[in-house]
């Protein structure tokens, strides 16, 4: 069996370990909150792929559509609080 490989070297240098830095990682960490709302909405729309929606169904999607616009809320004024004054928005 032959091996497939690249006929040319890579435009970039890949680094040796592609872990993701402190900074990646915090960014992350302060996203989640919406990250974690965003899936919620989406778990609550795929449930509505295949059936109808109850009003059991829509109270879920009104609240997790809430959640989600609270978690960016919150976020944009946490970015909001970090600026210096001066900066450009």
């Amino acid at each position: 069996m032959k091996s497939i490989v690249a006929r040319h070297t890579g435009v970039t240098q890949l680094p040796a370990d592609l872990e993701p830095t402190d900074a990646e990682l915090d960014a992350i960490e302060t996203e989640m909150p919406v990250i974690s709302a965003e899936v919620e909405l989406w778990d609550a729309l795929i449930v509505l792929l295949d059936r109808p929606a109850s009003e059991f169904d829509a109270r879920r999607i009104r609240r997790a559509h809430h959640r989600v616009l609270t978690a960016r809320r919150d976020a944009a004024n946490r970015g909001a609080g970090t600026q210096a004054s001066g900066d450009a928005a």
